[in-house]
């Protein structure tokens, strides 16, 4: 275990309330993928913790707690794909004009992969779906202004920041105050507590609730579905996510439901009150302006962990701010620090979305946590987790001023086993964590969102 991984672990571990320790965690030696950043060290940290959890529960539920080991190379792979199409390809990640942009002041990102979110900016620039006109428009705004205008238009953008601006805005202070986790107690459950899992699976019997999107929300959930739980993924009509959906659909239900609707949200409230944890990424205030706020979730599940997510905190005046990893890196500084260390004429991002896959481990982990509270203490739980204050983890954990030697992504494909999935073909790589006696299993395949019925299986 590097020094660095062991500090970012000991962190992870903080907000988990004691219950869970590294005890009988072990860490792997392996590459580390290029950049300054802990990236890799945060990518085992984050994935070691979610199993660090695990093993707690099962020591709480039979005095034994298996031993948890994370291989540094697989961790790695799997925050880059952990699918591999054969004879088939991944669609692309980024789409429209999403990308970067030079201003008159510096540099903005526009994230345009919604068809919302593209309009928008299309709607400020006053231009059409066409990459050179863009810049072209780009470059006459200042970087901020640009940044606030198409927000308030009801799109995604992120001027760069560099680190010592982060630090000095407002947002900045506002997630530096914040815990990794958040953590508040709720109301105590109103059934009596049965034994959770068994040691091969130690999530069954557990129902999931899942309200998520790209990314980190999905990469946890997927995680707990691995470890037995019933997860059932809830999406609006006619949205899709066509570059995610064959890596995180892996062991789910994927139904739709329209909550704008009555008879959407009563299928949703009659889900959620036999649901044991719910995990959602609306921005803050959204779940209530549809009827749906925290104190009507706790009535119809006392006992209910609540796992929620944010981009940019949940503080400060941008709590309600649409983000994506990508761009809490222009905001932070990551890109920034990048740039400068690298010599770069352009933003230079993370080498994989550090930020979601780390984040969506620290949910997983939560919600494994509240499992952990509601069968000891009979209560209820609510957790919040950010991109920003994730990515402020990985920041304090140093700069190196040599990039790391890039290791394959393809690790032990070649002893993958052919995953038969909608698309085609495919493998997947082997899971990057061992419980012992409870390996990672998936009891369905990746599949098209909206697949299945808004029931529990």
């Amino acid at each position: 275990m590097s020094a660095i991984t062991e500090q970012l672990l000991d962190q992870m571990l903080v907000p988990l309330r004691g219950l869970v320790t590294r005890d009988h965690v072990t860490l792997t030696q392996g590459e580390s993928l290029s950049s300054i950043f802990a990236v890799s060290d945060i990518a085992q940290a984050s994935i070691a913790t979610a199993g660090a959890a695990v093993s707690a529960l099962r020591r709480e539920e039979s005095s034994i707690a298996p031993i948890v080991t994370v291989d540094r190379n697989l961790a790695n792979s799997w925050f880059f794909r952990s699918i591999r199409p054969i004879g088939w390809s991944m669609p692309e990640v980024w789409e429209g004009v999403t990308g970067d942009y030079q201003t008159s002041d510096g540099w903005i990102r526009l994230h345009t992969n919604k068809p919302n979110h593209l309009a928008a900016a299309l709607r400020i620039l006053e231009a059409p779906e066409d990459r050179e006109i863009v810049r072209r428009r780009v470059e006459a705004w200042n970087s901020t202004e640009l940044e606030t205008a198409i927000v308030e238009a009801g799109g995604a953008a992120a001027a760069m920041h560099s680190r010592e601006e982060w630090l000095t805005h407002p947002q900045g202070e506002a997630v530096r105050a914040e815990p990794l986790v958040d953590f508040e107690a709720s109301e105590a459950t109103n059934r009596t507590p049965t034994q959770i899992g068994t040691a091969e699976s130690p999530l069954a019997g557990i129902r999931v609730l899942d309200l998520t999107r790209v990314l980190a929300g999905p990469v946890g959930t997927r995680l707990l579905a691995g470890w037995g739980a019933d997860v059932l993924r809830i999406d609006p009509p006619g949205f899709w996510e066509p570059s995610a959906e064959p890596e995180v659909t892996l062991g789910k239900h994927v139904a739709r439901l329209d909550l704008r609707t009555k008879e959407g949200k009563d299928i949703l409230l009659g889900l959620l009150a036999e649901a044991d944890v719910f995990v959602h990424g609306f921005r803050r205030g959204a779940l209530d302006d549809l009827g749906l706020g925290k104190h009507v979730r706790e009535s119809i599940r006392p006992g209910l962990v609540d796992v929620s997510l944010t981009a940019y905190g949940w503080t400060g005046p941008w709590t309600a701010r649409r983000g994506f990893d990508s761009l809490v890196q222009m905001s932070n500084g990551i890109a920034h620090l990048g740039q400068k260390k690298a010599r770069s004429g352009k933003p230079l991002p993370l080498p994989v979305q550090a930020l979601d896959h780390a984040t969506g481990y620290l949910m997983a982990s939560a919600a494994i946590t509240g499992l952990i509270l509601r069968q000891t203490q009979g209560i209820g739980s609510s957790w919040h987790a950010s991109l920003a204050r994730t990515g402020e983890l990985m920041i304090d954990a140093g700069i190196s001023e040599e990039f790391g030697k890039q290791p394959a992504f393809i690790a032990a494909e070649e002893d993958a086993p052919i995953e038969q999935t909608p698309w085609g073909d495919a493998k997947r790589i082997p899971p990057h964590i061992r419980v012992e006696g409870a390996p990672l299993r998936f009891r369905t395949s990746a599949r098209p969102l909206g697949t299945d019925p808004a029931t529990w299986s």
